[in-house]
C-alpha cells in the first residue's frame, strides 16, 4: 500500500505537468501566419477585408482557429465610399 507521501508527490507531479502541458498548448500563435484572399493578397491576424465569393460579398477578419488561419465573417455586404456632389448635398441639408 502507498503511504500519503507517496501520493501527494503523485498529485503534485500529475499538477506540474498538466500546467506545463497548458502552457505549451496555450503559446500565442506564429506571427507569420497570415490569411489570403481568393486573389492571392496575403492578410494579417487581425486585418479586415471585403471578401467576395461566388457573387457574394462580406465583411471578414483574419482569425487563428484551432491552430489555422481563418476567415470570420462580421457582417453581409463591404463598406462603400459615395463622393456626394455640391447640389445633392444641398439638397439633402435643406432636405429635399
Amino acid at each position: 500500500m502507498m503511504d500519503r507521501r507517496t501520493i501527494l508527490w503523485g498529485m503534485t507531479a500529475a499538477v506540474a505537468f498538466l500546467f506545463a502541458a497548458e502552457a505549451t498548448l496555450a503559446a500565442p500563435p506564429d506571427h507569420g501566419c497570415t490569411c489570403r484572399n481568393r486573389d492571392g493578397s496575403k492578410y494579417e491576424l487581425g486585418q479586415v477585408a471585403c471578401l467576395r465569393v461566388d457573387g457574394n460579398a462580406y465583411l471578414a477578419r483574419c482569425e487563428m482557429n484551432l491552430n489555422v488561419t481563418t476567415w470570420k465573417k462580421l457582417r453581409e455586404g463591404c463598406p462603400t465610399a459615395g463622393m456626394n456632389t455640391p447640389g445633392r448635398l444641398a439638397q439633402q441639408s435643406v432636405g429635399l
